[in-house]
């Protein structure tokens, strides 16, 4: 989509902040009648703006105590190993985000685990045997003092 609208640009930050509201409500909070707010949603939709809607859960609650972030080296960055490792990392479910970076590390991985001796096996067992690893290094969350998912949208 080339370009988003004041309309369009507080439809996105009330589906953001409340991904549950329904269609007559977001049409009466932007000031739209429920028809053309639907419209104006699922074109954001097939335009790939709006990629799905999620519930933000706890992950303390649902037994995962722990996160890490692993900063992960490649012995290669040629694109079929590059590939590689991608394809091992979407397999693996406690891993929760995959970003590649520009500099001396590959990757930043966030991983949840239940506990520290759960996630040392994941460890040694699936992410540093993964294709292509050189090293990997962990730190260990000690506290999120911020989590805002999505992007800031202002008016």
């Amino acid at each position: 989509m080339s370009t988003l609208d004041k309309i369009d640009r507080r439809l996105l930050a009330e589906l953001q902040a409340e991904g549950r509201v329904t269609n007559v409500d977001l049409a009466r909070r932007v000031g739209l009648t429920a028809p053309p707010c639907l419209r104006r949603v699922r074109t954001l939709e097939e335009e790939g703006v709006i990629r799905g809607y999620h519930a933000d859960l706890d992950a303390s609650k649902l037994g995962f105590a722990i996160t890490v972030f692993a900063m992960v080296s490649l012995r290669s960055q040629a694109e079929e190993d590059l590939k590689a490792f991608e394809d091992h990392i979407a397999k693996l479910d406690e891993v929760r985000e995959c970003h590649m970076l520009n500099g001396e590390i590959d990757f930043i991985l966030k991983i949840v685990s239940r506990d520290l001796q759960s996630f040392q096996e994941f460890l040694t067992s699936k992410l540093t045997p993964a294709p292509n690893v050189a090293s990997v290094k962990t730190s260990l969350t000690i506290r999120t003092s911020k989590h805002m998912p999505g992007v800031p949208l202002e008016d």
